[in-house]
């Protein structure tokens, strides 16, 4: 591995330096192989990973810290956050150039574990291992995690449960929350800093006339991205606070997300979240309201450039919009096997959505089924109305939907190959990824590594792994699931 533990060299106010407190007993979880790849990771047998995720090996080279940012929870600013219960424990140059983060997550307290005990549950961490794997096999910006473990340590939540880790991996773990903190706590470590972070993460920026504006932008459009692509296969986050977004746009913090099955728009997945605040129709405009806070954070750098301003800085922030619309109505229309410049496929496509919503159908299996154009395709969906009206409001959009399909000039092999790569037959649904917890708390970590193995190619059908629970959605007398924030 090639470390460059930059991060550590740092201003020393941004972190504090601490080994990671061992769990007990430790039991190997499941081990990402194809990742390890990528990083060069040099500890593939059982023995040598599992005692480094469980914090009772540090690697030479290893320099552990916890990272100081503050942030707003829910609306409200909430103060001085950090790394309550993980470490980053290096950063390495990934054998494709890239720089990555190790971040060791249930390591014991640290100064910034508040109420806290600093550590994490297996099924937080089952969640969170699952998760990232499931993003990233859908092409989507996130976090991923090299391994997890389990152990004899116990840790109490409503239940006494068993402590693990997991060994998150991250482009970046910078948060908007980190610029919060410092102009709170270290206001004059804010130009150094954000220079460190151009360096680090936005190199090319550094050429601009005005470097600090041309990051926004790419932060901006990193994060319109990622929401787009959240909103375009139905994950929900679930906790969109200021210290959950990451400044490169990659999925963070995984707690009570959700991948949506019956498509409910105002699903709440994060039943402490008790205003809807947070629910999947919201994400773009609380993502907006983020960066907003964020941009804001940049103001005190007109000393040192005075480009950055009120009206560039909300300039920079007018580009969310656009962006964001043009990523949804590009995914959009492979989605539905349309050309992107086609008009009216955002209008035809919010249609389709109303009716899954109205009749409850399920998002994931009601896009995959337009990919066939046979009378076992999509137009069974019709059957699934509820109603005699709703049937003829799906005859009104299968009308539109064919004159669309005839006028995009796409071949009937070109639009199928086009949307089978677009929409996924296998998500993360909450259901799958309980049982495979429930498994494994009593000590069978087989589901894991079946759901693992399906969710690696989530375009293609696996009738080998796959049960018939993963391809369908809860019944409909069952509530969608809602998830703690407690892990």
């Amino acid at each position: 591995m090639k470390i460059d533990n930059r991060y550590a060299r740092l201003d020393p106010r941004l972190f504090h330096k601490q080994p990671p407190e061992p769990l007990s007993n430790p039991i190997a979880g499941h081990f990402n192989a194809a990742l390890a790849e990528q990083l060069d990771w040099q500890f593939t047998e059982a023995q040598d990973w599992v005692p480094i995720l469980a914090g009772q090996v540090v690697p030479e080279g290893f320099d552990p810290l916890a990272m100081a940012y503050a942030g707003h929870q829910f609306g409200q600013w909430a103060g001085q956050l950090g790394d309550g219960r993980g470490l980053l424990l290096a950063q390495i140059i990934d054998k494709k150039g890239q720089l990555q983060d190790l971040h060791l997550k249930g390591v014991g307290l640290t100064p910034y574990s508040r109420m806290g005990d600093g550590r994490a549950v297996l099924r937080s961490v089952i969640r969170e291992y699952l998760a990232g794997h499931a993003l990233n096999s859908l092409g989507i910006a996130s976090s991923n995690a090299l391994g997890f473990v389990s152990s004899s340590t116990p840790v109490q939540r409503e239940k006494l449960e068993r402590g693990a880790c997991l060994l998150r991996v991250a482009d970046s773990h910078v948060r908007l929350g980190h610029f919060e903190w410092i102009n709170k706590f270290a206001p004059d470590a804010l130009p150094d800093f954000t220079t460190a972070m151009i360096e680090s993460y936005f190199p090319e920026c550094q050429n601009a006339e005005s470097p600090i504006l041309a990051f926004a932008q790419v932060v901006i459009a990193k994060t319109a991205k990622t929401i787009a692509d959240w909103q375009l296969v139905g994950f929900a986050h679930g906790v969109m606070n200021t210290d959950n977004l990451s400044i490169t746009g990659s999925t963070l913090d995984f707690g009570p997300y959700g991948f949506m099955e019956r498509f409910e728009p105002t699903w709440i997945n994060n039943h402490s979240d008790h205003s809807g605040r947070y629910v999947y129709q919201n994400q773009p405009s609380i993502a907006h309201w983020n960066l907003w806070v964020w941009l804001g954070q940049l103001l005190p750098l007109n000393a040192v450039d005075p480009l950055v301003n009120k009206e560039s800085l909300s300039a920079v922030l007018s580009t969310f919009e656009p962006e964001f619309l043009h990523h949804y109505t590009l995914g959009m229309s492979q989605k539905m096997g349309l050309n992107d410049e086609q008009k009216g496929v955002l209008e035809l496509s919010s249609d389709f959505l109303r009716i899954l919503e109205r009749n409850r159908l399920d998002l994931t299996n009601s896009f995959r089924s337009l990919s066939d154009d046979s009378d076992q395709g999509w137009r069974l969906l019709r059957l699934e109305c509820i109603s005699i009206e709703e049937m003829e409001k799906f005859d009104t959009f299968a009308a539109q939907y064919q004159n669309l399909v005839n006028e995009s000039g796409l071949t009937a092999l070109e639009r199928q190959t086009m949307m089978d790569g677009a929409n996924p037959i296998y998500v993360l649904r909450n259901h799958i990824a309980q049982t495979a917890i429930e498994r494994a708390e009593a000590g069978d970590f087989s589901e894991v590594t079946r759901i693992f193995d399906l969710l690696a190619t989530p375009f293609t059908r696996q009738i080998e792994h796959e049960t018939a629970a993963d391809i369908a959605p809860l019944p409909d007398n069952h509530p969608p699931v809602s998830v703690s924030c407690s892990s």
